[in-house]
């Protein structure tokens, strides 16, 4: 486990822009940056990501975080493995201490594959370089398809030796678990329980994640085939790796394809090498299998450029189709390049410099459009029915397209093409449209029903309402005070973890009387303690308690740490300004005044910085903390966007949540306190008529509660003039 020291450098370290940065091309606005969410197929850019908040959020989907909670949602891995990813990318020392039982136990089980893999990969890098079976066949093998030593150290590769359980015995003699190596692939079992390594003779390409982490394996037999025996062999599906979103090379490549804003895919794993070796990097393979939306969405997170290379075997081309529509659905700006006859993307890279693999590519893409029709018209001219069966496949692919502008392009392209009205093609274009439309939202519906019976959607308490009986009272019961009261805390919860070490105010005094000031949740804390009143939800209130204890333990020397830092950027900023002013100043009246604005300006910037780090560090601490439901509910709050109350909008001024904290701070409490009162009410009402429905009714006792229903209502009037209008429980 990671000391709390070393957590605490790496994430003062970690820059969410520069994270984000590795896996989504961002685009500043404003403030902020966006960029397609990683985490769902979109067309319209709505992830943000916030350099001051150390946060990024999806608006759409709502899943984001900070730094760390980010590379765990969308790498999958765990909370150290996450903070030890930030602290390589930042070069920070990790200082580790030695594990319980209790906490070896819990190590994720897609922790204990990745080490199988790891260690696989190192196990056949290590026979192919050190062993004479691997050097002899496996290396003999690469050196023979043009391989060097550059390309063989950047794509891992490696060999399995012949003998049929080597790395098995290899592995369980080093403690690794048997269950992990059947589980990744590594290892299988005959029908008569014998084991034996699956990449067994094989020259071996590690396969790795947009990270580089490695996932699976494919392995490529060198030995005569025999019957039976399959040329290409790759790891089974895993709990880490689905082949359907993992596209090799893209780790290798993200760089240069950011870096060139075009994505070049070709078919097969020497196809990718050989082109990084000829300096071509932006290059991927889809590895011999159709193009699948999770490999498309992975590629279009970096770009929307992509290039496909096709070697000259029609067969090939028209098989690969289908995947070239998945990319114009998902609105990628498709070329399409066909290589010589007799040339494939490896052996042409072998034989072209880099500048003419990239010149032959510039002169020879096409869209893919164009392309597409070419191919299907080739030989069917003639046929009138087999030229309307394709010049339909060419709609079908056009009507995919999702821009309008785009899409009307290639329409009026394809009707000078193919000889026909350009009408006719906007109509079958319209049906196709509005056929996909209905049958998506058929389909949507049938989720939504299905999701509905089977009791997906559940309340905030987390039961199901499928397996809820319905009410048999309208009145309130208890649990509708628990939501109702959740509404208001979880208000006052957002101002605690967003401006948490905020100071708002001189609204507490010392012992001599003397006006000091007092932290957000301070405030909120000790105005609800001085009510008798605390958090209810179980996780607001946890919440609530972890910001407080930070606030108590973590800021003072986060306070001192951010102190220097400033003190140290003024001195900085103070000494180059001073310098300005002399060299230019013009008399001593000149430079006087010149030097009290600048004084003035660094003065302002130290407390512009100082509210800063004050705004962001309860939220930056909750949101990288090791607790997935804080982790989460942080990221949701600091998130929500401020509105103001309709009786404050005339005020424009003073819009800004930051300006207004201490009044909105005051109103959310006030408000808890309201639907606090209201509660005690609901459940007042209910004892009155539990009491008048015994057969014995006693008076004395539904006076009493009357007149303690009276006395709260006189509060909430009291709490009404404050608030300045009149609250609405909202709508459940």
């Amino acid at each position: 486990m990671i000391d709390r020291e070393t957590v605490q450098r790496i994430l003062d370290a970690a820059d969410i822009v520069e994270v984000v940065s590795d896996y989504v091309t961002l685009k500043r606005s404003g403030a902020s940056y966006i960029g397609l969410c990683p985490f769902h197929n979109e067309r319209t850019p709505s992830f943000s990501v916030s350099r001051a908040k150390g946060l990024c959020k999806c608006f759409s989907c709502g899943k984001g975080g900070s730094p760390v909670n980010f590379l765990m949602e969308l790498e999958q891995i765990s909370y150290t493995e996450a903070l030890k990813r930030l602290a390589k990318k930042y070069n920070i020392e990790v200082k580790e201490r030695e594990l319980t039982d209790a906490e070896r136990q819990q190590a994720s089980e897609r922790e204990s594959l990745f080490a199988v893999n790891d260690f696989a990969l190192n196990y056949f890098e290590h026979n192919l370089t050190d062993t004479d079976d691997g050097r002899d066949i496996g290396l003999t093998y690469f050196r023979e398809r043009g391989i060097n030593d550059w390309a063989i150290k950047r794509f891992r590769l490696g060999y399995s030796l012949p003998k049929g359980d080597a790395l098995y015995r290899t592995a369980t003699a080093k403690g690794f678990n048997e269950k992990y190596l059947f589980d990744t692939g590594l290892c299988a079992k005959t029908e008569e329980g014998r084991v034996y390594d699956r990449f067994r003779g094989r020259v071996i390409y590690p396969i790795f994640t947009t990270s580089g982490r490695v996932v699976a394996f494919g392995g490529r037999i060198l030995q005569a085939k025999k019957e039976g025996v399959g040329k290409y062999v790759n790891s089974p599906e895993s709990a880490i790796y689905h082949k359907s979103v993992e596209v090799y090379g893209l780790y290798q490549a993200r760089q240069a394809i950011a870096k060139k804003d075009r994505c070049i895919m070709v078919e097969g794993y020497m196809d990718v090498i050989s082109m990084h070796q000829s300096g071509i990097e932006n290059v991927v393979a889809s590895s011999g299998t159709s193009l699948t939306e999770g490999q498309i969405h992975k590629i279009k997170l970096i770009t929307r450029n992509l290039t496909v290379i096709y070697d000259s075997d029609p067969a090939g081309i028209k098989a690969s189709l289908r995947g070239i529509n998945l990319l114009l659905a998902a609105g990628m700006n498709v070329k399409v390049v066909l290589l010589p006859e007799g040339d494939d993307p490896d052996s042409f890279a072998q034989h072209h410099s880099s500048t003419e693999v990239e010149e032959y590519i510039e002169r020879n893409s096409q869209d893919f459009i164009a392309f597409k029709t070419d191919i299907l018209l080739k030989g069917v001219v003639n046929d009138p029915i087999a030229r309307a069966g394709v010049i339909t496949d060419v709609i079908e692919s056009i009507a995919l397209i999702p821009d309008p502008i785009t899409r009307n392009v290639y329409i009026q392209e394809c009707a000078m093409r193919l000889g026909m009205s350009e009408k006719l093609i906007v109509q079958q274009c319209d049906k196709l449209i509005t056929a996909r439309r209905d049958k998506e939202a058929m389909k949507k519906a049938k989720e939504d029903a299905a999701r509905t019976l089977q009791g997906v959607d559940k309340q905030e308490t987390g039961t199901s309402t499928s397996t809820q009986a319905p009410p048999t009272k309208p009145e309130e019961t208890e649990q509708d005070d628990s939501l109702y009261l959740a509404k208001y805390e979880r208000a006052v919860l957002r101002y605690a973890l967003k401006y948490g070490a905020v100071e708002i105010g001189d609204e507490a005094y010392d012992q001599e009387g003397n006006a000091m000031s007092i932290t957000v949740i301070d405030y909120i804390l000790g105005d609800l303690e001085g009510d008798g009143l605390t958090i209810t939800t179980p996780l607001y209130a946890r919440a609530i308690n972890m910001a407080s204890q930070l606030l108590r333990d973590e800021w003072p020397s986060a306070r001192t740490r951010a102190d220097e830092r400033i003190d140290k950027e003024r001195q900085q900023m103070w000494e180059q300004g001073v310098a300005a002013i002399r060299d230019s100043g013009c008399s001593v009246a000149d430079i006087d005044r010149r030097e009290k604005e600048l004084r003035a300006r660094c003065d302002e910037m130290v407390r512009g910085a100082r509210a800063v780090v004050a705004q962001h560090f309860i939220e930056k601490q909750m949101a990288s903390c090791d607790d997935d439901e804080i982790r989460r509910l942080t990221t949701d709050l600091v998130s929500e966007r401020y509105q103001l109350s309709k009786i404050h909008t005339k005020h424009a001024h003073i819009e800004t949540e930051e300006e207004r904290l201490y009044s909105l701070v005051e109103r959310a409490v006030y408000e808890l306190k309201d639907a606090v009162l209201e509660c005690q009410q609901r459940s007042i009402r209910r004892k009155i008529k539990a009491v008048c429905s015994q057969p014995n009714c006693d008076p004395s006792q539904v006076l009493a509660l009357m007149q303690e229903n009276k006395r709260l209502t006189e509060i909430k009037a009291e709490f009404a003039k404050f608030l300045g209008e009149r609250i609405v429980a909202p709508r459940r």
